[in-house]
């Protein structure tokens, strides 16, 4: 409501509507919404942590990366396996749906500070974990809340990839894809028109 339809409905959103509502309830009820069930746990269902979670709580031990991949792991239904949203992911850029611009520099500038941070180890884990494949490919992609003009688009991913990996490392939340696509909706406007295509020649003047 808030989001789009006070913006004017469908394609007038200034930011993406489903990561909007997702932030306003983790800001809620924030128990709530990171309150996990263990996967396969059964009739005795337990709380599980997600992998960043843990790692922000100080754990020294991280899952396997092929569950991580496979989505063996708590998190966010839709978020969690890798497999999953790379298989879609890379259909929508076959499909020509979507570019592979933002979802590039996104992923690259993750793994480019993880690397710079002296963590070449945990590139993938990094990459693997929380909603960045989720974010990258489907949520960084939407038409009204992303730019419009190719370097736009890579600015725009690189400035995903810093602010989610700003919060994962120094943040009080363990993930900051959310709060990274929603700041870079915001710049979207600036981006388009400080980054706008440069026009090759004239346009023609017709006598009247």
């Amino acid at each position: 409501i808030i989001v789009k339809q006070c913006f004017g409905g469908l394609g007038h959103n200034f930011m993406n509507p489903a990561l909007a509502a997702r932030c306003f309830l983790l800001i809620s009820w924030p128990v709530a919404m990171t309150t996990f069930i263990a996967p396969f746990a059964g009739v005795d269902a337990v709380a599980s942590a997600t992998p960043l979670a843990a790692l922000k709580e100080g754990a020294t031990t991280a899952p396997a990366l092929y569950d991580m991949f496979i989505g063996n792991i708590g998190g966010s239904m839709g978020e969690t396996s890798v497999l999953a949203l790379l298989i879609g992911g890379v259909y929508l850029m076959i499909r020509k749906v979507i570019s592979v611009r933002i979802p590039l520099a996104y992923l690259g500038t993750v793994a480019l500070i993880t690397l710079l941070t002296g963590k070449p180890e945990m590139i993938l884990f990094e990459l693997f974990a929380g909603g960045l494949m989720l974010g990258a490919f489907f949520m960084a992609t939407d038409y009204v809340s992303s730019p419009s003009s190719p370097k736009a688009q890579i600015v725009f991913g690189i400035g995903c990839g810093v602010i989610t990996m700003v919060v994962r490392l120094w943040g009080g939340y363990p993930e900051g894809v959310s709060f990274s696509i929603l700041f870079m909706n915001l710049l979207t406007p600036l981006l388009d028109k400080a980054l706008r295509p440069k026009v090759f020649g004239e346009v023609q003047k017709v006598n009247e």
